[in-house]
């Protein structure tokens, strides 16, 4: 039969439109990620002019010292002549960057002190920094809000002008509504904002009305702002209970995390129409894997349970690890009300004692957890391994499973050091071939620099009463390394697939230290009589922290290492995982609590199902929106971690405050003018040591050696360095922890040979000359 030639001309132009469309496509896509690779790169040179050390340079000089490589110094210029155009920095006629001298007016955030004064934050950086504001010039600006100041120049120190500020104008009100206890003081109520950050009292004139009591915690909105005579007045919207009272301390914080508690309707109906829909022997289209022997490992309060773990030898006698993950996006459709709620949600919120699930409990720690004895589906992800952990093959597959047990940690351990009574002996030959092809893949990805820090999390202890009433390190048996490498090994085969079909896709990304960073991370190194080499590849901090581990310097050059690090994210960028040491990488084995990898499981569905390489799948995302789903769960995974640390951080102030007086082992982990901070190790909280309690002595922090000194003893305090400290005083709604040390460095006043200081100081201000 010959062929209509109209059809083939038709075919044949359309073939063609299709073509150019991909062309187009494909342009915008790479205009996309080079906006955002140059957005990053300038935000690094920002980050590097406002460096206190930083002295002006030229733009090779500059990208020498940031660890920028040769071959990309063209897109360090054009990044460095946008900067300029926008005002961004300023090149002087010795070709010399630096940032934009301060201004007459500077916009910028209000950071409140409890002393009264407090600091604009700049939003546009400059040569000077932050703008120290007096007290009798805030203005009635409250903490967060956005303000216009006025600069005023008020001397030089160490050769630089010195500026100064007053509020001219309030741009924004950083909140509007205020958590915090209600007091009253003879006939006046007022609340006092809890949260970090200095707020004035609120006053109130509805407290009786509002049903509200003395020590209750409310919610607060503000009917008239503060002003240089007045105070800010609120009304009460909402009591959460009494103040110390658990309930009411946890929805202090979802309230202002502004974190999503309860599902609507049309959320719930959706889970429950997947509950009562799922066919558990409705295997179609996937693996019936039911039969082999697999299990989870969790912490023991766990519900939601992710993975799951199967291992066994081919017939060469090679590795075939399962690694086994919750189908979700078997459940929860593209743009359906679950996806929209859990895009919104971006990730679970795991506070003490209460989960905030990114997806219903009935799915969460129902449906899709891998419960033991409970068929469920599964995105598969096989790897197959020589005995010495080097990978030979991936695949992936849809599977319906059944988890043989449902294991914890500390479990885990007790077996694999031969205490296996009462467990299936199937069950423990698998976690003993999981321990030593863990241990191999551990020793593959250390061998490329992966690293590892040693800052144990911290575990709450509670007494019948739900108070808590202690604390201690979380244990980090090795079952937690071996689930660890596993995760890793999942979450890096699947981002390397994707890259082979080059779709854009969600990454988890971490970009490596720049070169200034890693510079001050050497110079504190040093300080602590540790030798390392000028550049700090990942190979030598590998060898930093294996020389500092089990040493009292290892909370501080562990902290040091993690603070020279940037911070991970969500974003399309093909950047790579610097801790990892990984160049391909993505989350894609939690999509229970992690938006991130739901998306990347559409992806894996996709291409298991033979559909991957065509165009318009509605499952592959643009840059563009890649780029703003990722900053938002970029933002709530780190609001999720605030809310975590400050909700730990009150209720171990709670406790603490029964304690005022007992001692507590501390290492040294932060050195300024007004104060030495230091983090307990047992309860890891950190607390303030102010200069006159350090002992009787006049203290002034020495940016260059990092400590603390005493003008006449010479007695010094320096980072990393143990301490034994008192509790002297808490306060629970600003969340402070006041320390002293047990005992004074110095407990008598030296007495001043007044001419030999004359002398001594005459000869320091000839050699600054």
């Amino acid at each position: 039969m010959s062929r209509n030639p109209c059809c083939c001309i038709k075919n044949r132009i359309l073939c063609l439109l299709g073509e150019i469309a991909f062309d187009i496509v494909a342009a915008r896509c790479y205009f996309l990620l080079s906006v955002e690779l140059m957005e990053l790169l300038k935000k690094q040179i920002l980050t590097a002019l406002m460096r206190r050390d930083y002295k002006p340079m030229g733009p090779r000089k500059l990208s020498v010292a940031m660890g920028i490589p040769a071959e990309e110094f063209s897109t360090f210029q054009a990044a460095v002549e946008q900067m300029r155009s926008r005002g961004q920095v300023v090149i002087d006629a010795k070709k010399h960057i630096s940032l934009p001298a301060m201004g007459h007016r500077v916009v910028g955030t209000f950071r409140a002190n409890p002393r009264g004064f407090g600091f604009v934050i700049p939003l546009e950086a400059n040569a000077y920094g932050d703008l120290y504001v007096g007290a009798a010039d805030t203005a009635g600006a409250m903490n967060n809000d956005v303000v216009v100041a006025r600069a005023i120049k008020s001397g030089r120190r160490d050769g630089q002008t010195r500026y100064s500020g007053a509020v001219i104008d309030i741009v924004e009100r950083g909140n509007d509504r205020f958590v915090g206890t209600l007091q009253k003081n003879k006939s006046l109520w007022f609340v006092q904002p809890e949260g970090k950050g200095h707020f004035e009292p609120i006053l109130i004139d509805d407290a009786p009305s509002s049903g509200a009591k003395a020590d209750d915690k409310v919610i607060v909105e503000i009917i008239s702002w503060p002003d240089e005579t007045m105070p800010a007045r609120g009304a009460i919207v909402k009591v959460l209970g009494r103040a110390g009272q658990y309930d009411a301390e946890i929805m202090s914080i979802i309230t202002r995390y502004g974190l999503s508690e309860e599902f609507d309707e049309a959320c719930r109906s959706q889970a429950r129409d997947a509950v009562e829909g799922f066919k558990p022997d409705d295997v179609a289209g996937r693996s019936d894997i039911t039969d082999e022997v697999i299990v989870t490992i969790d912490p023991p309060d766990a519900k939601d349970f992710d993975d799951a773990i199967s291992l066994k030898k081919d017939a060469d006698g090679n590795w075939v690890l399962g690694v086994h993950i919750a189908d979700v996006s078997h459940f929860i459709k593209q743009n359906s009300p679950l996806d929209k709620e859990a895009k919104h949600r971006g990730n679970s919120v795991y506070l003490p004692q209460k989960v905030l699930p990114m997806l219903p409990e009935i799915l969460s720690n129902g449906l899709c957890s891998l419960q033991p004895d409970r068929k469920r589906f599964a995105k598969s992800a096989y790897i197959t391994y020589d005995p010495e952990g080097n990978i030979l093959a991936r695949e992936f597959d849809n599977s319906i499973i059944c988890s043989k047990k449902r294991l914890a940690y500390l479990e885990v351990d007790a077996i694999l050091k031969g205490n296996a009574e009462g467990y299936a002996g199937e069950v423990v030959a698998l976690l003993k071939d999981m321990e030593q092809l863990a241990r191999a893949i551990e020793k593959r990805r250390e061998k490329n620099g992966m690293l590892h820090l040693d800052l144990p999390e911290i575990e709450l202890e509670y007494d019948d009463d739900g108070q808590v009433c202690d604390a201690h390190p979380a244990d980090d048996c090795y079952p937690h390394t071996m689930i660890e490498m596993f995760m890793v090994e999942a979450n890096d085969a699947v981002a390397s697939l994707l890259d082979r079909f080059g779709v854009p896709f969600m990454r988890r990304i971490h970009p490596d230290p720049d070169a200034m960073t890693q510079k001050n991370l050497g110079r504190f190194v040093k300080m602590c009589g540790l030798k390392i080499p000028r550049h700090l590849d990942r190979h030598v901090i590998q060898d930093l922290l294996a020389a500092v581990k089990d040493t009292p310097m290892s909370y501080a050059v562990n902290t040091h290492v993690l603070r020279s690090m940037q911070k991970a994210e969500y974003s399309p960028l093909h950047i790579g995982h610097f801790a990892l040491a990984s160049t391909h990488y993505c989350h894609f084995t939690s999509p229970i609590r992690r938006y991130a990898d739901l998306l990347v499981h559409r992806l894996i569905d996709c291409y298991v199902k033979g559909v991957l390489n065509k165009i318009g799948l509605e499952e592959v995302l643009t840059e563009a929106e890649l780029i703003e789903i990722g900053k938002h769960i970029t933002f709530t995974e780190l609001q999720a971690a605030e809310a975590e640390k400050e909700l730990k951080t009150v209720l171990l102030l709670q406790m603490l405050t029964e304690r005022v007086g007992e001692e507590l082992n501390c290492v040294v982990s932060g050195l300024t003018n007004f104060g030495v901070f230091v983090q307990c190790t047992k309860f890891g909280i950190e607390g303030m040591i102010e200069p006159g309690d350090l002992g009787l002595d006049e203290w002034k922090f020495d940016e260059r050696s990092q400590s603390v000194i005493g003008k006449w003893s010479g007695e010094s305090v320096h980072l990393g360095e143990p301490m034994k400290v008192k509790i002297a005083a808490v306060n629970v709604a600003a969340r402070q922890l006041f320390l002293m040390p047990a005992e004074p460095l110095v407990k008598e006043r030296p007495t001043l040979n007044r001419r030999k200081y004359k002398r001594k100081h005459h000869a320091r201000k000839k050699r600054r000359k």
